[in-house]
């Protein structure tokens, strides 16, 4: 059974939102680039960026950040081929700027975990910032997003699946429930 949490214009008003709360703690955009999570956390960097030119008139940087290589889920018994890297992107030195890692759902926390390692890696930036489409609880390690399109509480039986257009042709985000299974 699945039911749909966001819609397409729920997801756009909540890019806006998300926009405007961003414009609002950092004062402006200036010294802040965008860094969105392979692979929707890049689609929503890019229209977060996109709303906040509309609003402020300011572009803000957008790059991406690859994090393959510093998942703690990554072993040579779960893993048979080689991990594919998609390589990271940011088109700005991230050494002294205000960083906001945008991904599309935060869950235990791993995937965050993990793209911190990779900007630290880069640099040492003034501060990081978490924007997140949909926050659905659960946090394996202490990560709290600064931002966050709508929180959706959830058992751990159950699943989100967030579609952007960029990458699954509509956007919508849906609540799937898996169908609970006894053991005897």
């Amino acid at each position: 059974m699945s039911q749909v949490i966001l819609d397409q214009a729920a997801i756009g008003r909540a890019i806006t939102r998300i926009a405007h709360e961003i414009i609002e703690r950092n004062k402006g955009v200036e010294h802040c680039v965008l860094v969105g999570i392979k692979t929707r956390g890049i689609h929503l960097a890019a229209r977060l960026a996109e709303r906040i030119e509309q609003i402020e008139g300011d572009d803000i940087p957008v790059g991406e950040v690859d994090i393959t290589l510093y998942r703690d889920d990554l072993s040579p018994q779960n893993q048979k081929d080689e991990p594919v890297l998609q390589g990271t992107d940011i088109p700005v030195d991230i050494s002294g700027l205000k960083v906001i890692l945008v991904d599309d759902v935060l869950f235990t926390g791993r995937t965050v975990r993990a793209a911190l390692d990779a900007l630290i890696d880069l640099g040492r930036p003034e501060q990081i910032q978490l924007a997140v489409l949909v926050d659905r609880g659960h946090r394996e390690l202490p990560i709290r997003p600064d931002f966050v399109g709508k929180n959706v509480p959830t058992s751990k039986t159950e699943l989100i699946a967030a579609k952007l257009t960029e990458s699954d042709g509509s956007d919508e985000v849906i609540l799937e429930k898996r169908a609970e299974t006894s053991i005897h």
